[in-house]
């Protein structure tokens, strides 16, 4: 139904409307409007003593725009050698020109901003931040506080105001992170501080952090009526962050900035918040020299940091990515407020194994200067362990057939007195719909699975997977230090032998020396290309294969780096104790990986050092699997200890090697927990334990599984975590594969690879009769 319109009392929203109902489309805006009513005043607002001040006049609008119009031609006609003299065509083009800049302009201005809709509100919650996180984000905190959380809140609201450095552990779903972001706005609204940096374990992590302030600030209504010297401007670009860069207020740039990685504030005059800055980084991205330079000229750097969560589950479990962690924490982030100022941190973490980085920095002896504060879901558990395993079969038996935990939560409802007897909880107000109680909540949590739970809820992970007591630990393989130089073969070394994993990004290579009755030495390991760092994982580095052969394809970067590797490693002479030099006798090439097997055979078969080279294909020989000891040797076939060298024929006219992954990890393991001087040992060069640290890691990425099948037992060899880095450990492995090869014997494993003899044919003819 059609409502008649007086066109002399039109409401605002309605003039819009009208206007944009024409053929035209749309010609003006909300926005646009107000501020032509900003400007005109009184001027086209309904005449007489019974108008209406909020509403439009439309005759009297369409006067004033004409009339605007005009003044603006005259303007610029009177303004000199700005279209003076111009006919025609000339002067239509001129006056197009002044129209589009008029039409720009009122684009580009913010127009007045709104009034702040309660001031007293506002000033309450300077410098109180429980009461600005219930105040403008009861949505997100709206659950009671638990006694935690009031701790938390006041060592945030001291940390923001005083500086200083405050780090948390608490439980998964506490609202830590929420907590943090919102400390961010509050510090940064309020002028408490001017340059806050975000920090996640990497930059997608706190970009997500970014992205969740800039929507409160783009939607949350409660913040844009009472801050709108933020807020305003920030919701005047209507989504187009590219207007950011021209934005006006009262003629002049708000200089805000609105990108992906940055938040700039605008500058309003009379606003704390004019030109504050939100930055995110990655904790082991580029984060040294962080700074910004204002419109006033005066270069700030970050006086608040916020960390969130700053190790992966890939590396805590890591000892040297925690140490390197903890040293950019010690250093980068911590002295990014530079000489002279004292920094606020905030710091989110998650406990997933003994001693990582959350670990060691919620330790206040090894960490003082980092007020933490580890908080856990359960304080003390339920006494009746009868009960509870009564409702784990229920619930379990319920989950099975698809009926839900309904039977366990009425059995817990009928015991629930007795059941929660002894019940310790942070946090009463948490548990989910369908329980009844914030114990009955962790103990489902608990029984859905209790490694995750005292990880994420308790901030007491326990202990990881027990290994064998010979399998030495990082800190003791690194330690196994001999005091020989880099590159330096130990005198008594008989046999130097390499291995190279294969991987798309980069090869790993190891050299190691070794006496006839198999006690070694690693002499040297590294990459192609060469990381330039003491720490990296291959998911994350840098310099690759294909950055070093821009031009080339997978196949031929490989086949590249191959190159200079081999004429790195296999073509040079390496200098022994004795000032002998020596040469390798047998490099391996690991022809497993993708599509890098043609390739590795083609190297090996054109390069110059073709007799040095064998392509190498490590095998997984389970329990149930057929041993290399049982293999009916064929003729022309070289056979070892759990390696074979087969005839080959076709296009890889190579001969290669194969070899018992499990039995020769067992192997290399073993001469590790070999004490040092003792025959059989194996040590790494150098004095330094930390050198080693990586390469560690690397030979410990595995643990073993004893299994039994077909009336044996062997070792079955595991990642310990999805995704580890173990190429290292491979290159060891493939190191000594080579040398049985070259014909190392350790007492008691096998007898030496003898040579094959060379028969006369006098004696085979003599044979034959």
């Amino acid at each position: 139904m059609l409502v008649a319109i007086d066109p002399r009392q039109v409401r605002p929203g309605e003039l819009a409307r009208l206007l944009n109902s024409t053929p035209l489309g749309e010609v003006i805006s909300e926005r646009q409007l107000h501020r032509h009513r900003t400007r005109a005043g009184f001027r086209i607002a309904p005449p007489g003593p019974d108008g209406d001040a909020g509403k439009v006049d439309l005759f009297r609008y369409v006067a004033w725009l004409v009339t605007t119009r005009h003044e603006a031609i005259a303007e610029a006609a009177r303004t000199p050698g700005e279209g003076v003299g111009l006919t025609g065509y000339e002067a239509m083009k001129e006056r197009a020109r002044l129209r589009n800049a008029m039409l720009s302009l009122s684009g580009r201005d913010i127009g007045d901003l709104p009034p702040v809709a309660d001031p007293a509100r506002r000033a309450r919650a300077a410098k109180d931040f429980r009461y600005f996180c219930e105040t403008y984000f009861g949505q997100t905190f709206h659950l009671r506080w638990s006694d935690d959380h009031l701790k938390v809140i006041a060592k945030i609201e001291l940390a923001v105001l005083d500086g200083g450095l405050f780090a948390m552990a608490m439980p998964r779903g506490s609202g830590k992170t929420s907590l943090c972001e919102v400390a961010c706005l509050w510090a940064l609204l309020y002028g408490h501080r001017e340059f806050v940096a975000l920090i996640g374990s990497d930059e997608e992590h706190a970009a997500g952090m970014l992205e969740s302030i800039k929507a409160e600030l783009e939607n949350s209504e409660i913040l844009g009526a009472d801050f709108p010297e933020v807020c305003h401007p920030i919701r005047s670009l209507e989504g187009i962050h590219q207007r950011a860069s021209g934005q006006l207020y009262q003629g002049k740039q708000t200089h805000i900035g609105w990108t992906a990685r940055e938040i700039v504030l605008p500058t309003i005059p009379g606003s704390a918040a004019s030109g504050a800055i939100i930055r995110v980084a990655g904790i082991t991205g580029r984060i040294r020299g962080m700074k910004h330079k204002r419109v006033d000229g005066v270069s700030v750097r970050p006086s608040l940091v916020l960390i969130d969560d700053p190790q992966t589950d890939e590396s805590a479990r890591s000892p040297s990515q925690c140490a390197n962690r903890e040293r950019i924490l010690a250093g980068a982030i911590l002295g990014l407020a530079g000489p002279g100022r004292k920094i606020a941190g905030l710091m989110t973490l998650t406990v997933v194994r003994p001693d990582d980085l959350a670990d060691r920095i919620l330790d206040r002896d090894k960490h003082p200067q980092w007020q933490g504060e580890r908080t856990k879901m359960v304080y003390s558990f339920p006494a009746a362990d009868r009960l509870w395993a009564e409702y784990a079969r229920l619930r379990a038996e319920g989950l099975k057939a698809d009926r839900g935990g309904a039977e366990a939560t009425a059995f817990y409802k009928a015991h629930r007195a007795e059941m929660d007897a002894g019940a310790v909880i942070a946090w009463p107000e948490r548990f989910n719909h369908d329980e009844l109680s914030a114990v009955q909540h962790a103990m489902n949590l608990r029984l859905q699975n209790e490694a995750a739970f005292f990880a994420e809820y308790q901030n007491e992970p326990l202990p990881e997977v027990e290994v064998a007591d010979d399998l030495l630990s990082a800190d003791q393989i690194a330690a196994k230090v001999n005091g020989h130089a880099r590159g330096l073969v130990p005198l008594g070394c008989s046999h130097l032998t390499m291995f190279v994993d294969v991987q798309g990004k980069a090869l790993f290579y190891l050299v190691a020396a070794w006496e006839d009755d198999f006690t070694g030495h690693v002499i040297d390991y590294g990459t192609e290309p060469d990381q330039k760092q003491p720490y990296f994982t291959l998911r994350d580095i840098k310099r690759t294969l294909g950055a070093a052969s821009v031009r080339a394809g997978a196949e031929g970067a490989i086949y590249a780096g191959l190159e200079r590797l081999i004429e790195a490693t296999v073509a040079r002479e390496w200098r022994r104790d004795d000032g002998a030099m020596v040469r390798i006798d047998r490099c391996l090439i690991d022809a497993n990986w993708g599509s890098s097997t043609d390739v590795v055979y083609q190297f090996c078969r054109q390069s110059s050092h073709a007799s040095v080279l064998t392509p190498s294909h490590g095998r997984y020989v389970g329990a149930s699997s057929l041993p290399f000891s049982d293999y009916k040797r064929k003729r022309g076939e070289r056979v070892g200890l759990n390696w074979r060298v087969p005839v080959v024929t076709g296009k890889r006219a190579v001969r290669h090697v194969l070899f018992d992954t499990n039995f020769w990890k067992s192997f290399v393991h073993a001469r590790l927990a070999v004490p040092m001087g003792d025959p059989g040992g194996l040590s790494l060069f150098g004095h330094k334990p930390e050198h080693h640290r990586l390469l560690s890691e690397h030979l410990t990425s595995e643990y073993r599984v004893r299994t039994e099948g077909r009336g044996r037992t062997v070792d079955e060899w595991k990642l310990r975590v999805e995704g580890l880095d173990n190429h290292w450990l491979d290159g060891l492995v493939g190191c000594a594969v080579a040398a049985s090869m070259e014909g190392a014997v350790l007492f008691g494993t096998d007898q030496r690879v003898a040579e094959r003899p060379r028969l006369k044919l006098s004696a085979i003819q003599g044979g034959r009769r």
